[in-house]
């Protein structure tokens, strides 16, 4: 736990999950960080996946840790009717579900929209899948990174004529995850007017593409198809990353037209700073090859950090690429309470991410660990009016656990 636990903004709302490993996860847990109650649905035994994804630390997932803080763990085989009764009793009472199974799953058991906003007319269905619930393709099977590759993301990624390259994390999901989000707290606001719920609708690859800027524009109007560029970013000049004396980089980004003269001084490069033709983007585009090679012979004869001193004295951008020892040690994350100190149950700490956004007076804040399987089955059973004898006879066929 952390030192200060508040409430916060979304106290009393009720959240049910369904959804496993990332996308829907990540949604309700960042509901659960600003105070929502989340109560999260895992098979008996098993769990959810990401239990076991990655580094474990007595047997489970740090990652863990993060995905599933502030939650409550309740086990029941989905399969089963009355597992799928639990549900329907949960979804009465509830605020938000959250999902992120194949499109016709919640159908096939009973839980579509149409069966549990019949329920509770109130209720806001957030359903994420990877090409939505409507369309020729919503029966594929769909994981992030194949969004990722469907919404133009992956085209642009790697350098030029090599093999397209992942962003190392799951972006695709967080992405839609973020989205979704958005959803539930616009739906709520809809609520908050009219008393009626609805379904959100996120698709992996719509969340990735909502995110590819000028992409689409570029090409109905030019028929321009962009490629990957590597470390620069193309059609703003310059930003890139620049090799220096240590073998390390310095990104760069002296796009700005000020931001550009200043870049200049500091190079010792004022035939270019002051030079007419390089006063804006667009002309600083069509000779961004002799800039990058200017810079680069700068960057050259410097170490990362005698540039970023350069560069921060005459206020231009720019910043050295980050491993996690660099975050971990950095005082400016824990300035701003990104490098969160938490206390595992059996006494050990572990370092999580903090929270964002950050809000003045209602902050995120950790308020319980990560649940362990089942942790809360029996007193959320006993919540939705479960007798003691009830619960033993479905633990005990299995249904729950």
């Amino acid at each position: 736990m952390t030192a200060t636990a508040h409430p916060g903004p979304l106290a009393g709302l009720k959240v049910v999950e369904l959804g496993q490993l990332i996308a829907g996860p990540f949604a309700a847990k960042t509901l659960a960080d600003f105070g929502a109650d989340v109560i999260k649905i895992e098979a008996p035994r098993t769990g959810d996946p990401l239990r076991k994804w990655r580094l474990l630390k007595d047997g489970t997932s740090v990652w863990w840790q993060v995905q599933s803080r502030n939650k409550r763990s309740v086990a029941l085989d989905l399969r089963q009717a009355e597992a799928q009764e639990i549900v329907r009793k949960l979804a009465q009472d509830a605020d938000v579900l959250i999902e992120n199974f194949r499109p016709g799953a919640m159908e096939g058991w009973g839980l579509g929209p149409d069966e549990l906003l019949k329920l509770n007319p109130r209720l806001i269905m957030l359903r994420i899948s990877g090409y939505g619930q409507t369309g020729p393709y919503r029966d594929r099977p769909g994981f992030g990174v194949v969004a990722e590759a469907m919404s133009g993301l992956r085209h642009l990624t790697g350098e030029p004529g090599r093999v397209p390259v992942r962003v190392g994390v799951s972006i695709g999901d967080t992405l839609a995850a973020l989205h979704g989000v958005i959803g539930i707290l616009l739906a709520l606001q809809h609520r908050h007017a009219s008393g009626k719920g609805q379904v959100v609708d996120v698709a992996l690859y719509e969340a990735v593409f909502n995110c590819m800027e000028s992409l689409l524009p570029e090409y109905s109007a030019f028929g321009a198809v962009r490629g990957p560029a590597g470390s620069a970013l193309p059609g703003i000049a310059p930003s890139n990353a620049y090799r220096c004396s240590d073998g390390g980089y310095a990104l760069i980004a002296g796009n700005g037209d000020s931001i550009f003269k200043r870049l200049m001084t500091v190079m010792n490069r004022q035939d270019l700073g002051n030079d007419p033709a390089l006063s804006d983007n667009a002309g600083r585009v069509a000779r961004v090859q002799e800039i990058d090679a200017a810079i680069g012979q700068w960057t050259a004869g410097l170490t990362v950090e005698e540039v970023l001193t350069a560069l921060e004295s005459a206020g231009v951008p720019a910043g050295k690429i980050y491993t996690v020892a660099d975050i971990a040690a950095d005082p400016h994350y824990a300035a701003r309470g990104m490098l969160q100190k938490v206390q595992m149950d059996d006494g050990s700490e572990i370092a999580v991410p903090g929270f964002v956004p950050k809000l003045s007076a209602t902050p995120g804040s950790q308020r319980r660990n990560a649940p362990a399987l089942g942790q809360d089955t029996d007193a959320v059973l006993r919540e939705v009016g479960l007798t003691e004898a009830q619960i033993g006879a479905l633990r005990q066929r299995g249904i729950v656990g």
